[in-house]
């Protein structure tokens, strides 16, 4: 199959979801390998959407994100539970929506062009925390629930049983 990356950004949020959730399934059928299905969505949904920065900080050690597979300038190489909108969402185990990064106590600054942030939880078919997908815009209130549920789908794919 010839690998695209759409560009997703003329649609509305819930369509484009919809297509890159389809596009993605395509591309993965028949992979099992989590890094290269982190390589893989950080660049299809990076591209779909002209995102800042778009990637994965896998769980690295207990209490211990290290950056994973990601699309944009340097990341952070590594973030403790707990610290920041990345930290916050591993320690919570929950979607994190920030519309304004310097109103968040703690943020940590990666790129100083960033202005809004959402971090999204990726367990593993037995539950356990595997990473989260950190995506950072360069506009304030670039992401709302359709993003958080467009994405929760899509990683949705780390929990599901392969093989």
């Amino acid at each position: 199959m010839a690998e695209s990356t759409p560009d997703l950004r003329a649609l509305p949020k819930p369509r484009a979801y919809d297509e890159l959730l389809a596009h993605t399934r395509a591309v993965l059928e028949g992979i099992d390998d989590p890094i290269a299905a982190m390589a893989t969505i950080s660049a299809l949904v990076h591209h779909a959407f002209g995102h800042l920065w778009t990637g994965f900080y896998r769980v690295a050690a207990p209490e211990l994100l290290r950056v994973g597979p990601y699309q944009g300038t340097l990341g952070c190489l590594e973030i403790p539970f707990g610290k920041g909108v990345c930290g916050a969402a591993a320690r919570e185990k929950r979607t994190v929506l920030v519309p304004d990064v310097h109103a968040f106590p703690g943020h940590i600054t990666c790129d100083a062009r960033s202005r809004s942030e959402i971090v999204v939880p990726v367990t593993g078919p037995d539950g356990a925390l595997l990473a989260v997908l950190d995506i950072d815009s360069d506009r304030p209130n670039a992401f709302d629930d359709d993003d958080r549920a467009g994405l929760e789908a899509l990683v949705a794919w780390f929990a599901e049983k392969r093989g």
